[in-house]
């Protein structure tokens, strides 16, 4: 898969199950968060648990990706899920059709 549809899987993968959003990973995957870095499959799955599990259902009905940009094996998006999420980014690189690397932040009004 390129970055670009590795990239649009994911945003997809989001709103329908953790499973789905898992496929995108791999053990050697990192994702740096505000809250400090976290790799494998199990930390992974964890956080986007927690992310998922404690996001009101309005915010994943209110996401909207307002920037994507791709670059080789390289892609960011900016995203806000207002009234909830004010400001997001995310950065990824990807390989062989996995998220290899991840950072994101997400600042809350």
């Amino acid at each position: 898969m390129t970055t670009a549809a590795t990239l649009e899987h994911h945003l997809h993968a989001i709103g329908q199950s953790i499973d789905a959003i898992m496929s995108d990973y791999s053990e050697e995957s990192v994702l740096f968060t505000q809250q400090g870095v976290i790799s494998g499959l199990l930390g992974i799955r964890q956080f986007f648990e927690q992310f998922v599990g404690n996001a009101p259902p309005e915010l994943l009905a209110a996401l909207t990706v307002t920037q994507q940009d791709v670059h080789g094996e390289f892609a960011y998006i900016v995203w806000k899920a207002e009234p909830f999420v004010s400001l997001a980014s995310d950065t990824f690189v990807i390989r062989d059709g996995k998220i290899v690397a991840q950072s994101f932040v997400m600042l809350s009004p």
